[in-house]
């Protein structure tokens, strides 16, 4: 199975990567359409400022690729985001547009960034998971100080209780899912959770 992660500058690209390598993936990672194109499946990571990464991807010319993608499609922290139609951080953005609502700032909260451990509780399962065993424990790692707002329902698989906000934790929509925590620091869930997504990819 070969997994192309889209390096547009702004990615936890060793993490990923070695996450992939570790549960037996074949991994490029490239800004190159054409590599991409060979892959089976794609993953695009992201840490830092929304419309720095929505320029970024302008800039090497991948933006109508990702949007017109029909091959699995995962998007990690900002990556997910990105897959949003808007957001307001530093400056009011249009995102990709694969994913109904909006990137908001964390409001009436005592800590910005949202950081640490919280237990997701699942809405739905994604065709990836379903029949699947799932672990008791399904604690994930968060780091963010945006989150999603405003989604349609059935898009949301997965949230996280923040002081009473709702954070998406797994969003799915089609060929496209989305994960606000980083699996591949996610402890054993998160491992199971990237081994399941590459499992459904070879189905």
């Amino acid at each position: 199975m070969r997994i192309g992660v889209i390096d547009y500058g702004m990615g936890n690209l060793f993490s990923v990567e070695q996450a992939l390598k570790r549960l037996d993936a074949e991994v490029v990672v490239t800004s190159d359409e054409k590599e991409l194109r060979t892959a089976d499946a794609l993953v695009l990571p992201g840490v830092g400022a929304f419309p720095d990464a929505m320029k970024r991807l302008e800039e090497t010319g991948l933006i109508d690729f990702i949007r017109n993608n029909n091959k699995p499609l995962l998007g990690i922290c900002l990556g997910m985001q990105l897959m949003f139609e808007e957001s307001e951080e530093v400056t009011p953005t249009t995102g990709l547009g694969i994913f109904k609502g909006s990137i908001k700032r964390f409001t009436d909260v005592s800590r910005i960034p949202h950081m640490g451990w919280n237990e997701l509780e699942l809405a739905h399962l994604p065709a990836w998971l379903e029949g699947k065993s799932l672990p008791n424990d399904r604690h994930v790692y968060f780091v963010h100080s945006f989150y999603a707002a405003n989604m349609a329902d059935e898009e949301l698989v997965a949230s996280a209780d923040y002081e009473g906000v709702r954070v998406p934790g797994i969003i799915a929509s089609g060929n496209f899912t989305g994960m606000q925590f980083h699996p591949e620091k996610s402890g054993e869930f998160g491992v199971f959770l990237l081994r399941e997504w590459l499992k459904g990819v070879e189905v």
